[in-house]
């Protein structure tokens, strides 16, 4: 048992030897456990919990000793947001926008570019009053040029360690939740600023994306026959490497550059023979721009899947690139300087981390640019070591192969910048302009407000904290009461007074009062006996109460809980005697009733009650438990309170004495007395007591009805055998020979009198004859006689003349409707009509028709069979999958649009069950292609248990013909409705 439960016990042990009247002030004290020995400090190293003189282990250790100021604040050093010295400024991670800040450090860091947009003009003149900027508004970037304007000033004199460019990321219109590929913002960035910058006079702007990235290349054919070239000119901003299958850069350039073949269906036409000739086509460098982007195309597409994956194979690269092998034009100076590689952590295309090692131009030292973070690399040698072991690695990964000197391996970088090489030492000039100076000082002003405000926040945390320091150790060895005069106060508050974390608030001890608003006994174990001392500067510091003194005791509750307890002692004796008195038998009229459900369980009845005794102080009092009862507790209270009583099961509806003798028994006046004692305000019913007369009265109705009912039944069950039974049934597919006329009931009708024929005595009889549910509002037929042999079928029942005749007797019937069959024409050859009545509405079926066909098209989950066909003619039928799809609905009840990245159920169901990829599916039903991929099911035809057909293509082999494949038949949204696409 545990110890609380022995404390508990041993505090009320006298109560088996003590009556209620007899209790004392010795008895109240030890049930509440107050004659326990003080806790000894220094020797108990917990708090003892249930023991109210125990004051250790309840928050005092973080007040004793020497105390660090640290721990009175939860403020950072402002300085630690500040600007390391010979540094860069990092760039907020807004949520998934890493891959911009990467490239904004290395656009940042190519000072030609810098200097360019320095010079662009700005409207920020606007926001200048005199010598200053207007103090009451702040300047907001109008074009992308003034945004990357200000981000790169921030960047160079800011003091702060990291700025903020959600400014420029909300003027692209990017998402900052969805990681984005970053080769394809690269791309649209610089196409952009292009653009942008082509509108400025001063040619050192204008041309600047071209001097520094724009290259040139040649496509070149050359036929073989008559040895023609034909050359188309192309300008590209960075070269586009595929890395599958090579395992150095240079390797992969020359595969860029490598020759192809045009032969057989591929042969090219030339113009100079007029007729297809073998060729030789290949890419011819014509020129490099200053800074060469060299994308590694590490995401590809994967046709199984139908989604990109990324290629984790190690690349290796060097530090210096002689291009001059693979231009056309030798002679120049083609030599290259690695200035930085872009780095993408993850093993999916879809996830993972991008972040960018740059050089300084200014000091040739190399730094990690991670977002907020800038990490200096020792000595002036890129480091990629930590970024190689960050991937996860992959079951067939091979090993990292062994770099020489000025050479790096990485499986993670997708892009490498490399500078060309130059004999001039690098611009160090690079000057913010003045207005631009003037919004980096005022937000620097800024900042040092704010480092001033949260150093002074953490001068007050640290003088409030010395404060209570002192009034703890003041107090905490003044709690212990000893033999002086005591109060109580909750070992909550004392728990939070001692949590540094938390405002003291004032003193609440509601939640453990009893109804009678005095302590209540259950409570003792969360509260803490102190001294009056120190519960007087309590009270006068921080307010509250009730006070708890030793009045507080409550000898109520007490001599209450004495008296259950003495009872609950006394049950067991009791149920060996009443046990005994039931063997017995009751003689003349001396007897009660008592019912037999009521016999089995009283004796837990009584301990449940007995039970609600003790727990009624708590639970009338809100006070007590300091909170209304929860959820779960009001459906345990409704859920006791739907229970019966004691001797409440043998009561009928009326509350007299039930007529049903099987429920009760009786029992001897002296075992109803020993009864009555738990159960005082239980039914009394002598054994004289009549029943209850009015559910006398009921019974004998019921069995007249029951009587009624029966024969009823058996008199309709015997005129009508064969609509009982459904034997010889009249059918409209094939007309009975003997009959020009049948009748028509609705099916409804049939099998509600056949549920009362069968049970009478459960069911009420069947008056009526409904047809009006096969009419339509205006009086006609809904159904005609070709859809009453198929579809309608189970919606009537067909009914013989003679049939017809007795329901109209014992039925009442609102609406007559027959067949009537009639011979047209000569007697050989003669032709049959069939002529309902009433007449069909051709609007109204119309109508019906129209809604059966939206309530197909209309359905949450349902199978639709799918069936692969080959060669044209033989259909798989045996390996056509069953798909659970979803709701068919309407366009105005569209749900709305899933979310990027959702897979659809169907989409991915056929691809696995087949193993065909999208683009290669081929889907139709009925001869309709279904290529709209906007639409509906309903829409398309799409019902449920329809059957599509599935004929797919070939696979290609060719790996650029595939990556056209993805482009057309797997678009992604990407970046559109971004302004990276002038939107």
């Amino acid at each position: 048992m545990a110890p609380r439960l022995q404390l508990e016990k041993a505090a009320w042990r006298w109560a088996e030897t003590v009556r209620p009247e007899e209790v004392s002030q010795e008895h109240i004290e030890t049930a509440y456990r107050i004659w326990l020995e003080p806790c000894i400090r220094g020797v108990c190293r917990r708090n003892c919990k249930g023991n109210p003189n125990c004051l250790v282990g309840i928050g005092e250790h973080i007040w004793l000793g020497e105390i660090d100021e640290n721990s009175f604040h939860n403020i950072d050093d402002p300085n630690c947001e500040r600007r390391k010295k010979n540094s860069f400024v990092g760039l907020t991670n807004l949520g998934a926008t890493c891959y911009v800040n990467t490239f904004l450090q290395v656009w940042f860091l190519n000072l030609e570019l810098r200097q360019a947009l320095y010079l662009c003009p700005s409207t920020c003149s606007d926001y200048m009053l005199g010598d200053g900027i207007q103090e009451e508004k702040d300047y907001e970037p109008q074009t992308i040029c003034e945004h990357l304007q200000y981000l790169f000033a921030l960047l160079q004199n800011s003091n702060r360690r990291y700025i903020d460019p959600s400014g420029f990321v909300k003027a692209l219109g990017l998402d900052t939740g969805q990681q984005q590929d970053a080769q394809e913002f690269s791309k649209l960035f610089m196409s952009l600023l292009e653009d942008t910058l082509s509108k400025q006079k001063n040619p050192d702007v204008r041309n600047i994306v071209q001097q520094q990235f724009c290259g040139e290349y040649a496509y070149v054919t050359v036929c073989n026959q008559c040895g023609r070239e034909s050359k188309l000119l192309s300008k590209f901003y960075e070269l586009e490497l595929n890395i599958q299958g090579h395992k150095q850069l240079t390797d992969c350039i020359s595969e860029f550059l490598k020759e192809e073949k045009l032969e057989g269906d591929n042969r090219y036409f030339c113009e100079n023979c007029q007729s297809k000739q073998n060729a030789t086509r290949k890419i011819r460098l014509l020129s490099l721009p200053c800074t060469l982007n060299l994308q590694l195309m590490r995401f590809v597409f994967d046709r199984q899947t139908g989604h990109k994956k990324k290629l984790n194979t190690y690349i290796g690269f060097s530090e210096i690139l002689d291009m001059e092998p693979y231009v056309e034009h030798k002679g120049g100076s083609y030599v290259y300087e690695l200035s930085a590689v872009l780095i993408h952590r993850g093993v999916s295309a879809y996830s993972g981390h991008y972040i960018a090692h740059v050089k300084d131009p200014q000091s040739g030292e190399w730094y990690k640019f991670n977002d907020e973070d800038i990490e200096k690399m020792e000595g002036k040698k890129l480091q990629l070591g930590i970024e190689e072991d960050l991937a996860e690695p992959s079951k067939s990964q091979t090993r990292k192969p062994k770099c020489g000197k000025g050479t790096h391996c990485s499986r993670n970088a997708y892009m490498l910048v490399y500078r060309l090489q130059t004999q001039e030492k690098p611009n160090t000039t690079v000057q913010v302009p003045a207005f631009l100076q003037e919004l980096v000082d005022r937000d620097n002003s800024k900042f040092e407000e704010w480092c001033i405000e949260m150093a002074e926040m953490r001068k007050q945390s640290v003088d409030k904290g010395k404060a209570k320091h002192e009034e703890v150790k003041e107090l905490y060895q003044r709690l212990p009461a000893g033999a002086e005069p005591y109060e109580f106060v909750s070992l909550e508050w004392l728990q939070k007074w001692l949590d540094e974390s938390t405002p003291t608030k004032p003193i609440d001890n509601h939640a453990c009062l009893c109804s009678h608003d005095k302590l209540h006994p259950d409570k003792i174990s969360i509260m803490k006996r102190i001294s009056e001392y120190a519960a007087d500067i309590f009270y006068s510091r921080y307010g509250g109460g009730p006070r708890l003194t030793v009045k507080a005791l409550c000898k109520e509750c007490v001599v209450e809980r004495c008296r259950i307890l003495r009872l609950k002692n006394q049950l067991n004796e009791d149920y060996k005697t009443v046990n005994n008195l039931l063997k017995a038998a009751v003689k003349g009229n001396d007897g009660f009733w008592v019912g037999k459900s009521s016999l089995r369980s009283w004796r837990q009845l009584a301990l449940e009650q007995l039970d609600e005794q003790d727990g009624d102080a708590e639970q009338s009092n809100g006070k007590m438990n300091g909170s209304t009862l929860n959820k779960d507790e009001s459906k345990e209270e409704r859920k006791e309170e739907e229970e019966l009583n004691f001797n409440e099961d043998i009561l009928c509806p009326h509350g007299e004495l039930c007529i049903s003798e099987n429920e009760r028994r009786l029992v001897s006046k002296e075992a109803w007395s020993k009864l009555q004692q738990y159960f005082p305000k239980a039914p009394e019913f002598p054994s004289y007591k009549e029943c209850c007369s009015q559910c006398k009265i009921l019974e004998r109705e019921g069995e007249e009805n029951e009587a009624l009912h029966k024969m009823i039944a058996n008199e309709q069950k015997t005129s009508l055998p064969n609509l009982f039974q459904d034997k010889n049934r009249p059918c409209l597919s094939n007309w009975p020979e003997d009959t020009d006329v049948l009748y028509i009931v609705s099916q409804f009708f049939v099998e509600e009198w056949r549920k009362f024929v069968r049970k009478p005595t459960r069911c009420s009889p069947v008056s009526s004859v409904g047809n009006s549910a096969l009419l339509c509002p205006h009086g006609g037929l809904m159904f005609t006689f070709a859809s009453m042999t198929k579809e309608d079928s189970k919606l009537i029942a067909l009914i013989w003349p003679s049939e017809w005749q007795m329901i109209q007797k014992l039925f009442v019937v609102d609406h007559v409707i027959k067949i009537t069959r009639i011979e047209v024409g000569d007697v050989n050859p003669s032709e049959t009509q069939y002529i309902s009545e009433p007449k069909l509405c051709p609007e109204c079926r119309e109508g019906l028709l129209c809604q059966q066909q939206r309530d197909l098209r209309e359905y949450t989950q349902a199978t639709i069979y799918v069936h692969k066909v080959v060669d044209n003619k033989k259909v798989m039928k045996d390996s056509a999958p069953e798909l659970n799809v979803s709701s068919s609905e309407t366009e105005e009840d569209k749900e709305e649009a899933k979310p990027d990245g959702e897979k659809d159920p169907d989409f991915n169901q056929i691809m696995h069950a087949f193993s065909v990829a999208p683009f290669d599916q081929n889907l139709s039903i009925d001869g309709k292609i279904l290529s709209d991929d906007c639409a509906t099911l309903g829409t398309l035809g799409v019902i449920p248990e329809s059957v599509i057909l599935l004929k797919a293509d070939e696979p290609i082999a060719d790996y650029a013909a595939m990556d056209d494949v993805m482009q057309v038949c797997m678009p992604e949204e990407g970046f559109k409705g971004t302004g990276l696409l002038g939107h």
